[in-house]
């Protein structure tokens, strides 16, 4: 009978936390022999850092090796849980420490983009005096959501999610040290490793809950039935408004903006069954409608309004089908960012232009003083000229005449639209060639 009641009350993840820097798995880039992390470990001076990376590759457990490669005191405080008032405290025992012991502090921060610009700002000075290292952990892009202060301060590495290879090693080392000698079939090895997508702490949870199963069942050895019955439907999820997440949008963008299907399709169902919102997938689909094919095919965006509707109407899964369809077709209609060019261009002028005084041809007159100012008095109606165009007349301020913002693309349907405007345009020459 196997015996899975090595300290019970601990998650597996804890139990099998490094305790010096060769048992770590992974992240060879930063801690093989002369690597960065290798070489501040080896440095004999701890220095402030950012530990940026997603979930479970190592970060905690690097900071607490790095605490102790230094025989520094740990203080570890953890963004989502704590306020100023904690801050305050934990500056308070580094205090203590320097006074009582002259030891080095290392103040852990987990989460440290969850904490706002003022608490970031209250490590400051503390990590100039040296009262304390400052060691940061963080899933998101410390460019964006760490203050640009503190990021000067701090040395910024990237961790990676664990491979395959060293999910699996993580695997036969639980099962050795840990549980018993419990053992695992390789394709239940295969489905365990694939459900933690790339994450060493969610692996290790996964495989608590299957190895407590076993014991009650009395196995020796896990199969697929039993990680199927455990775990369930427990598919990859995102971390909504993380860079795995907008990583992967970005891809699904630029995969339809380079006109490839296959890949639109993939990174669509990825997202799809890594939990993403169908509605923020519509919303983003509309987006490229409207950004990447544009004028070319007019019916691109309208069938991205459709799908989006179908998926309202339908749901999940059905529902799902209609944004696929959308994606398919924007792969694989003609391009054109002609209007989104244009469009910010106008933007840009605007933004930096005075404010023009609309021509007075072009106000409108509803009453007889407006009237007798001459507004509108000018104006040609368009519908009264040959072909129901006014040729020569003038729409835009003064001083921007002849401004050509919008340059359709010799693509789809806007080669018929620049054939139209090149029409118009002789026929404007044409007009002030003729007075």
């Amino acid at each position: 009978m196997m015996h899975v009641d090595k300290n019970l009350h601990q998650p597996l993840a804890e139990r099998l936390r490094p305790k010096k820097l060769t048992e770590v798995i992974g992240q060879q880039h930063l801690l093989g022999e002369g690597k960065p992390l290798r070489v501040a470990f080896e440095s004999g001076e701890p220095h402030s850092m950012l530990l940026w990376g997603p979930p479970g590759v190592g970060k905690t457990s690097l900071a607490r090796l790095m605490a102790q490669a230094f025989q520094a005191e740990f203080i570890a405080l953890s963004a989502v849980l704590s306020g100023v008032k904690d801050i305050r405290e934990a500056v308070e025992r580094a205090e203590y420490i320097r006074a009582s012991t002259a030891r080095r502090t290392i103040l852990f921060v987990d989460e440290v983009h969850r904490f706002n610009k003022s608490q970031q700002d209250a490590f400051l000075p503390h990590v100039e005096s040296g009262l304390f290292t400052f060691i940061g952990a963080t899933t998101e892009n410390p460019s964006f959501e760490v203050n640009s202060a503190l990021l000067s301060r701090a040395a910024v590495y990237v961790l990676k999610s664990l491979s395959e290879v060293e999910l699996g090693s993580i695997v036969e080392k639980a099962c050795a040290q840990e549980l018993d000698g419990l053992l695992i079939n390789e394709e239940a090895k295969q489905s365990l490793i694939s459900s933690a997508d790339g994450d060493g702490r969610k692996l290790l949870n996964n495989l608590d809950i299957i190895a407590r199963a076993a014991q009650i069942k009395r196995l020796k050895i896990i199969d697929s039935e039993l990680i199927a019955e455990c775990l369930g439907d427990a598919l990859r999820r995102f971390d909504k408004g993380g860079d795995a997440f907008y990583d992967q949008i970005s891809a699904l963008h630029k995969s339809v903006r380079g006109s490839n299907p296959d890949a639109a399709l993939y990174w669509l169902v990825r997202m799809l069954d890594g939990g993403a919102d169908p509605r923020y997938l519509a919303r983003r689909i509309i987006r490229m409608a409207s950004e990447d094919i544009g004028l070319a095919d007019p019916r691109a965006l309208r069938i991205s309004l459709d799908a989006a509707e179908t998926y309202e109407r339908l749901g999940s899964p059905e529902g799902e089908l209609a944004l696929a369809e959308a994606v398919v077709y924007l792969a694989c209609a003609a391009k054109s960012n002609a209007v989104y060019v244009a469009y910010n261009q106008v933007r840009a002028h605007v933004a930096k232009d005075s404010s023009r005084q609309v021509p007075e041809h072009l106000r409108n007159a509803p009453t007889k003083l407006m009237k007798e100012l001459g507004y509108g008095k000018l104006y040609r109606y368009a519908h009264d000229e040959p072909g129901a165009y006014a040729a020569g007349e003038t729409y835009l301020p003064d001083g921007l005449q002849g401004m050509r913002w919008y340059q359709p693309v010799a693509r789809g349907m806007e080669i018929k639209i620049a054939e139209k405007l090149n029409y118009l345009r002789q026929l404007d020459a044409d007009s002030v060639n003729s007075d």
